[in-house]
């Protein structure tokens, strides 16, 4: 195997992350594994449903890190893993887990990836994805409501309430690590082809 790349994608809540991970796996293929920040929400078993639905899911304690930084060090190794699985309907992990054999290249998308330094230092490249916040919020209750079984009041309360203020606090801020920023998201076809160029480069060095 030759060198494993490690490359981080974040941005904000529904900013398209998802689609140029897409886009970057298509152009790849079977020689990349994607590890979601999101698979390593902390499990909440001693809590019931309605309590689990009032946690605050985009702060950067909400997640297993310091888990997800050691997986990757392991991938990077040439090590295979098992992730965590989050069920969303039920706001707690699931009780499965995702078997990952590592490949050349190692994508990690989130929302806070780039506001943890531990995970910073494991990347090769920090790619930010940076879409308007009304863009955003019209995705993510889309996405929320068809694919999550979310009402439309509780989505616009979550964000109201947690994700837009962790934005500012914690996301947008991280913007200043990243070597690549991609503005409108999956809309930016010519900054997904640089982006699938320059990723292509660097497995090649």
């Amino acid at each position: 195997m030759n060198k494993i790349r490690v490359v981080g994608v974040a941005g904000g809540s529904a900013s398209g992350k998802t689609t140029i991970v897409k886009k970057i796996r298509e152009y790849f293929g079977e020689d990349i594994v994607v590890l979601g920040h999101d698979s390593y929400y902390k499990a909440h078993d001693d809590m019931d449903y309605e309590a689990r639905t009032q946690l605050n899911y985009d702060h950067p304690n909400s997640f297993d890190t310091e888990r997800m930084a050691e997986d990757v060090r392991k991938l990077i190794k040439g090590q295979a893993v098992d992730i965590p699985v989050y069920d969303y309907t039920i706001h707690n992990r699931s009780d499965r887990t995702e078997h990952v054999e590592p490949k050349n290249l190692i994508i990690i998308e989130g929302i806070l990836i780039l506001e943890n330094k531990e995970l910073r230092d494991l990347m090769d490249a920090k790619i930010y994805v940076d879409t308007d916040a009304d863009e955003r919020l019209t995705r993510r209750i889309r996405r929320d409501m068809m694919e999550r079984a979310r009402s439309i009041d509780s989505v616009l309360e979550q964000y109201s309430n947690t994700v837009k203020p962790m934005h500012e606090e914690f996301v947008e801020p991280s913007k200043r690590y990243a070597d690549v920023i991609i503005p409108r998201g999956g809309e930016n076809t010519t900054g997904i082809t640089m982006l699938q160029e320059y990723l292509k480069h660097l497995l090649e060095d």
